[in-house]
């Protein structure tokens, strides 16, 4: 008779879709069987039972052996435990076993693993079906950071801070923070200076302009009661004047566009006109009642900034010398600048506010444009050589942000943190790049691209605060004076080889030099 049973057996092993009759359990099955009440165990959804038809599910029903693959015991198993439950704990009127309950444990959230306790689940999903046919629009807006309401929270945040709350340490904590993109230029950039000429008793003071650089290749340094010439040409030094007051100090220094006529502001607010060639002052020009911090010619118009916010206009043409007065700061005047062509004038205070004056339209009463996004002293304002309607300006400490400005809109195009004081700034026309000079707490020459305002190179080498920079004739070379009583030249904006002249290399090679003939101002 054993072949009765032999050739069925044989028959179901041919047939793929359905199990064997005899053989092991499969893991998966035997783990639901014996651990049916475990917290976490397979859904009865999950567990594949055999198709009735095959031959081990019609074994099990002669035989008579039909065990649930069920997660919940029976219940009769669940009678038993019930009553074994009752006899353990002295017959109490309990009808299910007695589980202690483990203490709640919160959860401190993990850098991969979400917290689902800080998550407004409910909103999310009402966002997300809120419209209909707009679902890509609700889930953009979920996952956007400036949201308060985030899909996905991973740790608890910071607490808010009270409204009108301003943190006076935001300067000392972020100042070593990273700035904007980088590109990389396509010219070489030396890291270092080319030299270094001393400046002793320079004055330490951010709202002065104490060099200036002529059209003639004359750079003019102010060091204290004195104003010296150093000639780039020769590398010779020249003592112009000396201050007769006591306490009395030079505060700025200006050339003329074209020519040997320099301006020199004191601190009696007198701004004097100097000829170079003989050495000789031409004349004083009275009217400001604090020191003249900042002067910038527009053709014969001397225009002078003072410590009482007031600007003048000065024709040195005529006797009468003083023609206007713009008063609209309420502190002192530390930075001054007409563009190309002679139609705006920047204005920049310690009042925190860069006016932009439209000489052709003004009456002198009203600035054209009154900016106040700046959050410190506006020292550094400078007009774009080929765009005569873009101001940069720069923020002192508290700010330090570079700004691009639209003088016919008074618009703000680009904004960039440049993590240090910014006390002065140069345009590079053949490069389309600015040089930004700075002070706490980098101490360092930054360029940058425009108009990307991407971070080319940092320049470092003073070890104190960057006063001023000018840049020479040829827009090549950068010389920055430093509270470290230093001026140091950087060759930022070396021209193109391809359109220089053999002449020009070669008047290049011998200002290279002369550069390292000196090592002092005096």
């Amino acid at each position: 008779m054993a072949h009765f049973q032999f050739d069925p057996d044989i028959q179901a092993a041919m047939r793929l879709d359905s199990l064997p009759s005899k053989g092991p359990q499969p893991r998966w099955q035997r783990k639901s069987l014996q651990l049916p009440g475990r917290r976490g165990s397979m859904d009865t959804s999950m567990v594949w039972s055999p198709p009735p038809g095959s031959a081990k599910s019609i074994n099990k029903i002669r035989k008579g052996e039909a065990p649930s693959l069920r997660k919940t015991p029976n219940k009769k198993t669940t009678t038993k435990t019930n009553q074994q439950g009752k006899e353990n704990a002295g017959g109490s009127s309990s009808t299910t076993a007695s589980i202690p309950a483990k203490p709640a444990v919160k959860n401190p959230g993990d850098r991969f693993i979400p917290n689902r306790s800080l998550m407004d689940l409910e909103l999310s999903q009402y966002k997300v079906n809120e419209a209909e046919g707009e679902e890509q629009g609700a889930l953009s807006g979920l996952l956007d950071p400036t949201k308060d309401n985030k899909i996905l929270v991973f740790k608890q945040g910071a607490p808010k801070a009270a409204e009108g709350f301003s943190n006076n340490n935001k300067v000392l904590y972020s100042s070593s923070k990273s700035t904007g993109p980088r590109t990389k230029s396509k010219r070489f950039i030396p890291q270092s200076e080319e030299t270094i000429l001393d400046a002793p008793e320079m004055r330490d003071d951010f709202y002065l302009t104490l060099i200036d650089w002529s059209s003639l290749n004359i750079l003019a340094v102010a060091l204290n009661q004195e104003v010296y010439l150093w000639n780039a040409n020769s590398s010779s030094i020249t003592h112009l004047m000396t201050l007769q007051g006591e306490d009395d100090y030079v505060s700025s220094v200006s050339w003329i566009s074209e020519g040997n006529i320099l301006a020199v502001g004191n601190s009696s607010g007198q701004v004097q006109l100097w000829d170079v060639d003989s050495v000789k002052c031409l004349r004083n020009m009275d009217g400001h009642a604090g020191r003249v911090g900042t002067l910038d010619w527009n053709y014969y118009i001397l225009s002078s900034g003072s410590a009482t916010g007031k600007i003048h206009h000065h024709d040195v043409r005529v006797a009468e010398h003083h023609i206007a007065t713009l008063d609209h700061h309420t502190q002192q005047v530390c930075g001054l600048k007409w563009n190309q062509d002679g139609t705006y004038l920047a204005s920049g205070g310690n009042d925190n506010v860069l006016n932009i004056w439209d000489v052709s339209t003004s009456t002198g009463v009203e600035p054209l444009h009154t900016l106040t996004d700046h959050q410190a002293a506006v020292k550094a304002v400078a007009w774009c050589p080929w765009q005569n309607n873009l101001l940069a300006s720069g923020g002192g400490t508290a700010d330090r942000m570079l700004r691009l400005w639209s003088a016919n809109t008074g618009t703000c195009l680009k904004c960039v943190d440049t993590s240090s004081q910014v006390s002065c700034i140069l345009w590079s026309k053949e490069h389309k790049e600015l040089v930004s000079g700075h002070g706490f707490s980098h101490n360092q020459l930054t360029l940058w691209k425009y108009p990307s305002m991407a971070r080319i190179a940092n320049l470092r080498g003073h070890t104190n605060r960057i006063l001023t920079m000018c840049l020479s004739p040829d827009q090549e070379i950068v010389v920055s004076a430093a509270g470290d009583e230093s001026l140091r030249f950087w060759r930022c904006f070396t021209q193109d080889g391809k359109a220089k002249t053999a002449k020009s290399a070669a008047t290049g090679e011998a200002k290279r030099r002369s550069l390292f003939a000196a090592s002092t101002i005096r």
